[in-house]
């Protein structure tokens, strides 16, 4: 890239290149030189636009923890509508795939970016706790509504399908969306051909 010349959305060109590198070489080999790298620009750039390397890091965190958020939101407003499995299912894979991969890993590599997050968006409202918060809420207005069991916990059955979620996304595994289903179903014990939400018996 030529000196002088304006990069359009540069935080974003440069948090596209963090997920590629996380993704090829893992958080262990991450550092601003392989992400100025990769994303095809001055080796200055960077510390242009941040303090250092965990400030950037600690800025994407942020972006994508905000992105996770704001699909599980969502949920709010399906209780009673549609397929139960299908709104969890769509709630938690909201965020590209890819996207809450580097979240995660990078979580799991740096700890200590997980208090910066919660620093700047507020805890349980970032990223997959804020996905666990949302997903507790709408299992209990379901049911209130007699769409899952009466007998089932909201508050374990959200922590249950994010850990699930999150160890299907740490261990790169296919089909996400399918197997992420079958969780639900099993965890909740809906029929997914049952949109009107009776509870199975």
């Amino acid at each position: 890239m030529p000196r002088g010349v304006a990069i359009p959305e540069v935080r974003q060109q440069l948090f596209a290149a963090v997920e590629r590198v996380i993704a090829r070489d893992g958080p262990g080999r991450l550092s601003g030189r392989s992400v100025t790298a990769e994303a095809g620009v001055a080796t200055g750039l960077l510390h242009a636009h941040f303090a250092d390397l965990d400030d950037f890091l600690a800025a994407y965190a942020v972006d994508r923890a905000f992105l996770v958020s704001a699909g599980a939101g969502a949920l709010a407003d399906r209780s009673g509508k549609g397929s139960v499995v299908d709104n969890l299912c769509d709630a938690i894979t909201a965020t590209p795939l890819p996207a809450v991969g580097t979240l995660v890993k990078l979580l799991v590599a740096r700890p200590e970016l997980a208090g910066r997050v919660q620093a700047v968006l507020g805890d349980r409202t970032a990223g997959l706790g804020a996905v666990e918060h949302a997903a507790a809420a709408y299992l209990a207005a379901e049911q209130r509504l007699g769409r899952i069991a009466a007998t089932a916990e909201p508050e374990a059955l959200a922590l249950a399908l994010v850990g699930a979620f999150h160890h299907l996304v740490l261990t790169g595994a296919a089909d996400v969306r399918a197997r992420l289903q079958a969780v639900i179903t099993a965890l909740v014990g809906y029929k997914r051909s049952n949109t009107l939400g009776s509870p199975k018996p």
